[in-house]
């Protein structure tokens, strides 16, 4: 499904880096939530899981920032697709738990945007998925 182009090459970019990941490693929930629409679905397509509107991803959400005390993402590489909505971005992961076990990702994300928000989410990570 193809949706109005509403952000340009620069807001999509900012979407993800800053109003989107950047929230993330605050682990700011309702920055973040803000970024989704109400039906977006969010997949992690390397361990077979969907997380579905605002109940099933901000249950995900909850569950993965009570589990790492440090989130931080860097280095990304993005490339846009503004007349159709999409950005995707190359970029590095490292997450410490609770028990300051570390664990490093590299990772790819697929997004559709929709009315300035994620409509969908496509994640491939090499490691395994702490988005459960």
């Amino acid at each position: 499904m193809q949706y109005e182009p509403t952000l340009s090459r620069e807001e999509l970019v900012e979407l993800a880096t800053q109003r989107y990941f950047a929230n993330v490693d605050k682990k700011n929930f309702d920055a973040v939530m803000d970024c989704f629409n109400d039906t977006a679905l969010f997949t992690v397509q390397t361990a077979f899981t969907v997380h579905a509107g605002e109940e099933g991803i901000g249950r995900m959400f909850r569950d993965f920032f009570a589990t790492y005390d440090s989130i931080r993402h860097h280095d990304f590489v993005c490339t846009v697709d503004a007349k159709h909505g999409r950005i995707t971005a190359r970029f590095l992961a490292e997450l410490v738990d609770t028990n300051g076990q570390k664990t490093q990702f590299e990772n790819t994300n697929f997004w559709r945007v929709r009315n300035g928000k994620f409509e969908e989410v496509y994640v491939y990570m090499n490691n395994s998925n702490p988005l459960v």
